[in-house]
């Protein structure tokens, strides 16, 4: 993904609210960690321009990354619709992954057909800690398919994301990131020199900002 891309991208995330910064009055994760960054891409949903050009960039990724694709999975929930979008656009089978196997009938973790062998991408609309995300390719493997990438739209580029997929051998690629985000809203001057300070250094030790 080149720079301008990731720029024009971070950008309309931005201007549509999918991602917000306040350095001032940090949001609270599910894990305690506070967090001057929020996102929320499934706003996407409802801007049919732009995320036509989120699909857009989607499927560029894909061809620059010159993958063989037999299916396309998308992450429950937030990454259902965007694997939608992405296998419709480039005539491929659709899958979706469940955060935990379902509570009745077959108990399926997985939703769709992917067989053994398949050559599976795993589609997500944010990386934070990638936990969640690697136990999606994770099962996905288990199931017999094959997985060595995972494409989103967004990633905080935190540290533990990079480990995490090292691990487990999974290239992690994004369409825009955290960095791209900050300097656009620099740049626009939404952001002083010191709420820009603030959000690098919280990049660099989430759990020890303040």
């Amino acid at each position: 993904m080149t720079t301008t891309t990731r720029d024009k991208l971070a950008e309309l995330l931005l201007e549509i609210g999918a991602v917000s910064l306040s350095p001032d009055h940090p949001y609270t994760w599910s894990s305690g960690i506070q967090s001057p960054i929020y996102c929320d891409n499934r706003l996407l949903m409802a801007y049919p321009n732009e995320r036509k050009q989120v699909i857009q960039a989607f499927c560029k990724a894909i061809e620059d990354m010159e993958l063989t694709i037999d299916v396309i999975a998308g992450t429950s929930t937030a990454g259902i619709p965007h694997a939608a979008w992405i296998s419709e656009t480039l005539n491929l089978p659709m899958a979706y992954i469940r955060g935990s196997a379902k509570g009745h009938g077959k108990q399926n973790r997985i939703e769709g057909r992917i067989n053994k062998g398949d050559r599976v991408l795993i589609i997500e609309d944010l990386i934070s800690t990638g936990g969640s995300s690697i136990e999606a390719a994770e099962s996905v493997r288990e199931a017999g398919g094959i997985v060595t990438d995972i494409l989103a739209i967004f990633s905080y580029n935190l540290q533990r994301s990079n480990e995490l997929a090292k691990e487990k051998s999974i290239g992690i690629h994004t369409l825009t990131d955290f960095d791209a985000l900050i300097e656009s809203a620099s740049a626009k001057g939404d952001l002083t020199s010191d709420q820009l300070k603030s959000l690098r250094e919280w990049k660099r030790n989430p759990a020890g900002w303040k």
